[in-house]
Parts: C-alpha cells; structure tokens; sequence
C-alpha cells in the first residue's frame, strides 16, 4: 500500500470539505446574489432555471434585481425589502412551508405620482419604490421605502398584477424566440433577426393557454416580414413558446424621422416634480408617472373643485376575437419605466377654436414608439380640453400604426372625483335612476340617452352636478362613437386601488367587460350612494386600413421626395358638463 505524501490528498480534501459547507451555508441562508450576472451555459433560458432552483432552496426564494454596485441607494432599497419580515408571507405558502418564487422587477427613485393622498408618504432622495413580481400568485408587491431612515414605508398586494418587465426578460424572451425550432420553420427556415425585434417587453395573452388572461407571465416578441408580422408568444414562466400568430400589416414603410429623446429635460420637468396651470377660470396640476401617461390632478372651475385627478391606466389592443392575443400597453415617462410607448416631446397647450371664437383650450401629450408610421409601431395621444363654460373632456386616442390590420383598443382611464358625497345615475324607461352598489355598463344599442346624448349624470350636495356626454362622433374630432363601457367603483383612500402609478391593471384581449376595473367590484360590490366615486372609462376602438375608410392606422408616404406620416386617428372620450340642481 503506497502511503507516501499523504498531506496533499488530505489539504485537497479539507479544502473541498470547506467549500461545500460554505456553498451549503449559502444556499441555505442567503439570496441569489452570488450567482447574479454568473454564466455557467450558453443557454440562458437553462441558466434561469438552474438559478431559480438554487434559490428556492434558500430561506428568501425571490430573485433579486442586477444593480450596479455604485448606486448604493437602489441596492439598500433593495435589501431592505426582501428582508423585511412582512415578506415572509410571500415566501413560503401556509400550512405547507413551499417555496414561491418572486422577482425583483425594479427599483426606482419615487416620484409624485406613487404617492397617494392619505397613505403612506416619503420626501427626499432617499424615497424607492420598488416593484416585486409573485409568480405562484401570478401578483404584484409593491414597496416604498425610505433608504436615509432605513425604513420599509408602505407593502402592497395587488392579486392579479403584473409589474412592467425589466430588459433582462425582454432580452430572455427574445434568445428564447429567436432560437426555438419551430419558430425558425415558421419564419421561413431562418431564425429572426434579434435585432429587428418589437415590443419585447410588453405584456401578452393567448387563448387556450397558461397565457390566457395573464395567468403566467407572458410577452410577445414580433418580427416584422413584409407585410406580415410574427407574434412569438413567449412564457416566461414556463420558459418555453406558448404559441405563434401571424397578423397582416400592409405595406411597410419607412420611419417617418429620428426623433430626438431629450429624457434628461422630460424627466426633471414633468416626471419629478408636479406643475401647475391656471387658464380661462381652470386650474390644476400635472406630471408625467411612469406608467399611467399624463395625470392631472386638483381639477377646479372657478375654485371649485371637480376631479381629484385623472390617468390613463392601461392601452389594451387585441388583434383577435378567438385567439385572443395582443398587447398590454403603457405609457409614461421615458425613464425607470418600461411603458412601451413613451413621451419623448414636452406637453403643450393650444385653443379650442371655432371658426374666429376661442371656446377653450386644450392640453397634449404625445407618445411614440421608435420607428412610427412603421408596423408595430404606436402613437399615442392624450389631450385634455378645458371650455370657458365649464365643460370639460379627457381624450385619448390612437394614432396608428399597431402591429395589425384588424386591431381593437381599449384604452383605460380612471377619473376621480372631487369631494365626498356623489350619487350616479343613468337613465332606465325615461327616467334617472341611481345605483345603489358598484357596478359596470356598455354603451349598446339599448342604452338610453337624455336629449340623444347624456348617457349617466353624476349628482353632489355640494358641488354643481355633472352631466356625462357619450362619444357618437360628434366631437369633430374624426371619432366613429366609443361603445364604452364604463364602471362606478367607490373610492377608498386607504387601499391602493389606482390611487398612484400601477401597471397595466387588465389583460389585453378580453373582449366583454373583464378589462381591469371589474377587478375592483367583484369581491362584493359596495354601497355607492353619497360616498366618494372613481368612474372607469373604457372605450372600443376598431383600426381599419381599408381604402378610405382608414382609422386607428397611420403610413409612410412619400411626398416631394420624402417620407412623411399620413395619420387616421381615432380619439375617444366622454364630454362633462356642468348643471346646476
């Protein structure tokens, strides 16, 4: 027997021994920070998942967010959260101590528009918000934090929620996209250029699949091939392709020009603080939020107070009434947001004319995707107008282009009332009724209108009554008539229901009323009389590229020798107007 040298072996093996007690340790008392940005395959798809397993083993199963190590206030707020012992809940599932599995999304200064009247506040450089997606739950947390007192201010559950996506996944989906079989065959036998990729990051849905009413967190990378485009339907939960879809686009142009980002400039002056402006007896406040577009807010007429404030939550654009597929759109502020369509141009005011007579004014934001009038490529519009006689119209609209010929979009804005004691009503056989509980209708064809045209009225004991306009196309404004639903839910200032910034709060193919609001109603409608109201507006708007008859769709046509945009818009939005008991 050869015993010589035998200190060698017996170092090598106490040095593994060490190893594999601290890789022990490890795993079973740390996060997944270790094995952040680590490479152990060519395969990132089989990375995740083996960094996935590793940290269901341990005592925190969430996924932390990459951040650079010099910004030492995000990588606190961070920290601060995860260990939080009120995250404990979401850790492991009662009764049986399993690992669910959450990922840090993102970790953002906060700005005006995550705070609510009432609820927990944080002033400072040292205020985070940071966003949380709960997989097992297919839910959203949300956090704020205050770094300088290292303090978790406010956690939130929101069932049903699903954060914007950071790069990384968009990035995963299209590795995943772009190097599966099947989607090669169906491309022509060639896998698809990853750098021609739209929407990475934006939500999805699919019919018959976990997909389906965003049980799973899933995203639609798209290729555009002439005329077509090729939805992949990418599971990030499952990590695998949950389905392909092809959808026609027309002719495809060219980018109309490079438009130049000026985020630092849109980001100090509209996104971090709030403005004010008063004009033709209005005055309100605005900011840009990260997700929720242009949000007005303390809405007066002659110093008396009518909206609390409004935003446009969600874009919802389904391109099929059977698979239903599409996008979940936001829009915001170019910066810590991944709203597909972001304001890259200040907000401006300009008249409401009439002929030689100024009635008013109004207020735009404008959105863009990169690459607009081309397919797949968004434009988005909001604008407020304001009347000298006290009438008042949020509008959104569409300008084209989409990623499809036979497009519906959904839009949802959330408008909240000034005051505490409303009542509404709509009409049934002639006369006005009020609802007694929350609830939700469509405009159709059997919906009732006082004068052809006011379809609810909104009553108060201390402010002058509002009557609701529908939209039937009479607003000048190209509209073909919105079909909307629109919801009454009743507002509580204690519980986070659109009270700041949120994600997308619906999917974005449902074709009935499930687009989000009705989230709000169906754990048990409440009492709604004489309390304070929030009214959800979601209209139907229907592209068409046929010739002539063009709307919700936008090309690149050449004229005098250039590319120039020719825009069919569709702008949507009931009218308010003031009416005295």
């Amino acid at each position: 027997m050869n015993i010589k040298n035998p200190i060698p072996g017996t170092v090598v093996s106490i040095v593994f021994l060490l190893w594999v007690m601290t890789w022990m340790i490890f795993i079973s008392c740390g996060t997944d920070r270790l094995s952040q940005g680590s490479t152990y395959s060519e395969d990132p798809a089989e990375n995740r998942k083996a960094r996935i397993s590793r940290v269901l083993l341990t005592q925190k199963p969430i996924l932390l967010l990459d951040i650079k190590a010099e910004d030492q206030e995000a990588v606190l707020a961070q920290d601060l959260v995860v260990n939080d012992p009120r995250m404990q809940e979401y850790y492991f599932e009662k009764g049986t101590d399993k690992p669910m599995l959450s990922e840090v999304f993102s970790v953002s200064p906060m700005r005006p528009s995550d705070q609510a009247k009432g609820g927990a506040t944080c002033q400072g450089k040292g205020c985070y918000r940071v966003e949380i997606y709960h997989y097992s739950t297919n839910s959203m947390i949300m956090a704020l934090v205050n770094t300088e007192q290292k303090k978790l201010m406010d956690l939130s559950f929101y069932r049903g929620f699903q954060p914007d996506l950071p790069p990384h996944l968009g990035e995963l989906a299209v590795w995943i996209a772009t190097h599966d079989s099947t989607v090669i065959l169906e491309y022509g036998g060639k896998a698809p250029d990853k750098n021609q990729v739209r929407m990475p990051t934006t939500k999805t849905a699919l019919n018959r699949t976990k997909c389906q009413r965003s049980q799973h967190l899933c995203v639609a990378p798209t290729f555009v091939r002439e005329n077509k485009a090729l939805w992949v339907i990418v599971d990030l939960t499952d990590l695998k392709i949950a389905g392909l879809k092809w959808t026609e686009v027309g002719t495809t142009g060219m980018a109309v020009t490079e438009r130049l980002v000026q985020n630092e400039k849109m980001m100090e002056c509209y996104c971090e603080k709030e403005n004010k402006h008063e004009q033709d007896g209005w005055n309100f406040s605005y900011s840009l939020t990260r997700s929720d577009g242009l949000k007005l807010s303390d809405i007066r007429f002659r110093d008396q107070p009518l909206f609390e404030d409004i935003r446009m939550v969600d874009w919802h654009v389904s391109y099929s009434t059977t698979d239903g597929f599409g996008y979940s759109d936001a829009i915001g502020c170019p910066e810590y947001s991944q709203a597909a369509v972001v304001a890259i141009e200040p907000p401006y005011f300009e008249p409401i004319l009439n002929g030689s007579d100024t009635l008013g004014f109004r207020f735009v934001q404008k959105y863009f995707s990169e690459g607009w009038p081309t397919p797949c490529s968004y434009n988005y519009q909001q604008h407020f107008e304001f009347y000298r006689d006290g009438s008042f119209r949020p509008v959104v609209g569409s300008l084209g282009r989409g990623c499809g010929n036979d497009g519906t979009y959904r839009p949802v804005t959330r408008i909240a009332l000034a005051g505490r004691e409303h009542s509404f009503e709509s009409l049934q056989e002639g006369s006005w009724k009020a609802w007694e509980r929350e609830a939700w209708q469509l405009e159709d064809d059997l919906t009732e209108y006082e004068e052809g045209k006011y379809f609810a009225r909104i009553l108060s004991k201390d402010k002058p009554w509002l009557r609701i306009e529908a939209a039937k196309g009479q607003f000048g404004d190209g509209g073909r008539g919105d079909r909307a639903y629109y919801y009454i839910t009743r507002r509580h200032r204690d519980r986070n229901e659109g009270e700041t910034d949120l994600p997308t709060v619906g999917p974005c193919c449902n074709t009935d009323h499930r687009q989000g609001p009705e989230k709000f109603i169906e754990s048990g409608p409440e009492p709604i009389r004489d309390t304070e109201l929030v009214l959800w507006y979601v209209p139907q708007l229907k592209n068409d590229n046929t010739p002539g008859s063009e709307y919700c769709w936008a090309e690149s046509v050449l004229e005098n020798g250039v590319y120039v945009a020719k825009v069919y818009p569709c702008f949507s939005g009931p009218k308010f107007h003031l009416s005295q008991p």
